[in-house]
């Protein structure tokens, strides 16, 4: 009776190391396991790049909403006014900041006048998104106060207006220069409403990292923003920040019971959820498919180990003559396929990460021989393509190869295994 070994002896890695390291003149085995290990390699860092890069967009993105829009936005429910319109102002606006202030896990709350108006300087024309804001208010949003780049001093915002760079380039103005606000709800004469025009100076120009923002968005002195939209002693919102946004479900009700008067929310979840559960939704199928391509690589590892089995069947029954066991024979040609996954899962890590890390460097290279423009920032929000690694997902990206160059090892180690000796050597 075969004596047996134990698994994984130094005999058994060195002959699984000399059949890796076959000549072509053996049987092509060497070229297979070099398109194996190349395959597992691509797949692999393709694989934990597009991990990366799926964790950096939807950070980057989630980031810079949170950093220059509000987690919460309260506003006043709906009441018909004298002459029959709808009215959603809010009258005490700072007793209900106050009220809010106090509830836990709210960081900020500020009172917000907004409207819709055109931005002109000389023959240039915007549409854009006024915001009235106090200026210790504007001091506690990140994106404005810290942003990618600016221009102007902050300090200054009492004495004119904030704009984003996109306004700033649309209009084709710099610190100092000044813009006309135009809004078509202006002085009611008797001849009917004529529009409102009034100019600031420029003071301070950021870019908040969001494409949107930058395009439309203008800070103007909440004093200054009620008196030209006609909203003396009111606010039309109340801007709320949590100390946690993801967990923003949890602090709605406590807010509006906060508030006392009837009122009604609108969140950051309502204003982009629909577009965070396509990202979602995006990235399970991409896992799945790339999923699928590492599956593909690993299923050449079989294709050479068929050849090798095919190839070395002398080899095998001669073995099984000097008392190897069928057991010795699987685990040589196992870890003839897994030592393959494993080099070619190491090689991928290392690409991938590296790929992941300069990711800026690679995509400037490509946009210099594409011609510019691949990022378009209007379609896709923020200015760059970003990546984040994660440990979680090189970890799932590592796993998923190795598992799968260990399931299709087994197959054809199995066959070899129990292959008949005397049937290898009845022709040789």
């Amino acid at each position: 009776m075969p004596k047996r070994t134990a698994p994984f002896s130094r005999f058994e890695w060195q002959i699984a190391w000399r059949y890796l390291r076959a000549r072509r003149a053996e049987g092509g085995v060497s070229t297979m396991t070099w398109i194996s290990l190349i395959g597992i390699t691509l797949a692999v860092a393709a694989l934990i790049i597009t991990l990366a890069v799926r964790t950096g967009f939807r950070d980057e993105f989630v980031d810079t909403i949170l950093g220059a829009n509000a987690h919460v936005e309260v506003y006043a429910q709906s009441r018909i006014t004298a002459n029959g319109g709808l009215d959603r102002t809010i009258s005490n606006y700072e007793v209900w900041a106050d009220r809010i202030l106090t509830v836990p896990g709210v960081v900020r709350a500020a009172p917000l006048v907004k409207g819709q108006v055109m931005a002109n300087r000389g023959q240039y024309n915007a549409g854009v998104e006024v915001f009235g804001i106090a200026y210790e208010d504007i001091l506690t949003i990140p994106r404005i106060v810290e942003p990618e780049s600016s221009a102007g001093a902050l300090s200054d915002f009492e004495r004119g207006v904030a704009i984003g760079s996109g306004v700033a380039a649309e209009l084709n103005v710099g610190i100092g220069d000044k813009i006309k606000i135009i809004s078509p709800n202006g002085v009611k004469t008797a001849f009917g409403t004529s529009p409102r025009v009034n100019a600031y100076e420029v003071t301070y120009i950021f870019t908040a990292g969001r494409w949107d923002i930058d395009r439309t968005r203008v800070y103007l002195p909440i004093a200054e923003a009620q008196s030209f939209f006609n909203r003396e002693g009111l606010a039309d919102e109340i801007e709320v920040m949590v100390k946690d946004p993801e967990g923003i479900d949890e602090l709605l009700l406590p807010i509006m019971e906060a508030v006392e008067d009837p009122s009604g929310v609108w969140t950051w979840r309502d204003r982009s959820g629909a577009f965070l559960r396509a990202l979602d939704m995006e990235d399970n199928v991409m896992f799945i498919i790339l999923s699928v391509l590492v599956l593909i690589a690993s299923m050449n590892i079989t294709s050479g180990l068929i050849m090798l089995v095919k190839n070395k069947g002398r080899d095998i029954g001669i073995l099984r003559t000097m008392g190897l066991t069928e057991g010795s024979i699987l685990r040589v040609f196992f870890l003839c396929g897994s030592l393959t996954g494993i080099v070619g899962t190491i090689a991928g890590v290392i690409l991938g990460c590296l790929f992941a890390l300069n990711i800026d460097t690679v995509f400037a290279v490509v946009n210099y021989f594409s011609g510019g423009g691949v990022w378009d920032p209007s379609i896709r929000g923020i200015y760059h393509l970003p990546a984040k690694l994660e440990f979680w997902d090189v970890a799932s990206a590592v796993g998923l190869s190795l598992t799968l160059s260990f399931v299709v090892t087994l197959f054809p180690a199995r066959k070899a295994a129990r292959m008949n000796p005397v049937e290898a050597l009845r022709y040789e």
